[in-house]
């Protein structure tokens, strides 16, 4: 039987039992002030019902005491999931302080924030008893971590340009801790050009992003912009405050994103539409697992993420002596789109339009892939290839794995709006089987690729 825990016994027992139980119990009663819990299979144990903090199976653990997070509390109907994360960081021993926008406070109230989380309510910038003590900057600076949930497109909006007109946003601004965000809004403002091109600057500041999910909206829509739940913004709360090991703590992953162009001359290369949105994306959730991260990036309208160590190439031979540097690695994921060919010559100086030539001679690049999947001491553990195809996909990648010498290919059809979307639809392939997971977002790719080579780490561990 895994191991459990459960809450404090004067509590409901609707709430004794958490998200910690899963894959655990199977059926969990209470007999006056015992819990009994029983796997399917298993002989009942009984176990005096405990006080004090929650420990909670598969979680990280609780830091100590004297932690505090600042709540900002923004305007969305996922507001109500801030009373459930103010429950679930005190039973973790976090103190919670809030600032409640007024926007927020049309979907929660200050009594109901300030009964849970036991402390005062602030949201007024201009309020002259804590102003008197310059209460904004006290707020942002007392606090271990800022998290801001829900995180509504306006607060993401005014974070990223650094707009300071109300007391949540001016906080945001004058903080020296670590920020941490659960976007929450429509589906079409979180796809919106603005809110992504905030993000990507949050990002690039240092904040951390939790979510968002996918699933029916309020509205009625259904898709990505839903907060999410409030255990895992607890988690990650916990992994940030306690700066716990994550599954990848330790090991050192190689990452290569974006394209590589190759000069004809000073001002003409060739090249493909690679974004680096996946590479990136791969990187960015590697970091969060607790890699140690070096992103090797050909040009790409992408800010590197603070949590890597990024290095700026172009071509193919830079791309490979970069690499090739920062061995040994644990692991190496190519998602590159490297280019196959260069020119065989470049010119010094822009070749005018007379002087061209009808046809450029071409040789081929090196093979960043298969060379760093070769065996020998520097060899990562493990090798995971990216196969772009538009026909047989799984047929194509299967036989990448054979040419190249890698553990995995991550094989995606590219044939539609891959290159350069929000989305992506991919088949993991090893050596002994395959699975083929559903269209999702290009940073749920990443988080369920980093999951994945944890697990495996940690069996040939």
């Amino acid at each position: 039987m895994r191991d459990w825990a459960v809450a404090d016994a004067k509590n409901r027992f609707s709430e004794l039992i958490t998200k910690a139980l899963e894959e655990g119990p199977q059926r969990v009663t209470r007999r006056g002030r015992r819990v009994v819990v029983q796997a399917e299979g298993e002989a009942e144990i009984t176990h005096p019902a405990p006080t004090g903090r929650v420990e909670y199976a598969g979680h990280i653990a609780q830091p100590a005491g004297a932690l505090r997070v600042l709540l900002i509390i923004g305007g969305g109907i996922a507001a109500y999931k801030s009373l459930e994360l103010i429950r679930l960081l005190k039973k973790s021993g976090i103190a919670v302080r809030a600032i409640l926008t007024p926007a927020g406070a049309h979907f929660v109230t200050p009594l109901s924030v300030g009964a849970l989380s036991e402390d005062k309510v602030y949201g007024d910038l201009f309020d002259l008893t804590d102003e008197a003590e310059m209460g904004h900057i006290e707020l942002s600076r007392s606090a271990d971590l800022v998290v801001v949930a829900p995180a509504t497109a306006d607060l993401m909006a005014k974070a990223a340009n650094g707009i300071a007109n109300d007391l949540a946003s001016t906080a945001l601004l004058a903080t020296d801790k670590r920020v941490l965000m659960a976007p929450a809004m429509n589906v079409r403002m979180w796809a919106h050009p603005a809110t992504q091109r905030n993000l990507r600057r949050l990002e690039a500041d240092g904040v951390t992003i939790v979510g968002p999910d996918e699933g029916a909206m309020a509205c009625g829509e259904f898709g990505p912009g839903r907060m999410a739940e409030p255990a895992q913004i607890r988690d990650a709360i916990i992994r940030l405050l306690s700066n716990a090991a994550g599954p990848l703590a330790g090991a050192h992953a190689l990452v290569t994103a974006g394209p590589t162009v190759e000069p004809i001359d000073p001002v003409r290369f060739l090249s493909n539409r690679s974004s680096g949105k996946q590479g990136y994306a791969i990187a960015r959730a590697l970091a969060a697992a607790g890699a140690r991260v070096t992103l090797v990036s050909g040009p790409v309208a992408l800010a590197a993420p603070s949590s890597v160590d990024a290095v700026h190439v172009e071509t193919a031979h830079e791309m490979l002596a970069a690499c090739q540097a920062a061995l040994p690695a644990d692991v190496f994921v190519s998602v590159a789109a490297v280019a196959d060919w260069r020119p065989e010559t470049s010119a010094a100086e822009k070749i005018k339009k007379g002087q061209a030539a009808r046809v450029i001679a071409l040789t081929e690049n090196p093979d960043i892939l298969a060379t760093l999947a070769k065996p020998g001491p520097k060899r990562p553990r493990l090798v995971i290839g990216f196969a772009a195809e538009t026909e047989k996909l799984e047929a194509h990648a299967r036989a990448k794995i054979a040419q190249k010498g890698c553990d995995w290919i991550v094989a995606n059809d590219v044939s539609g709006d891959v290159m350069g979307g929000a989305e992506n639809e991919v088949v993991l392939i090893r050596r002994d089987g395959e699975e083929r997971w559903p269209r999702m977002g290009k940073d749920a790719v990443g988080a369920r690729l980093a999951t994945a080579i944890a697990d495996a780490l940690r069996a040939r561990d």
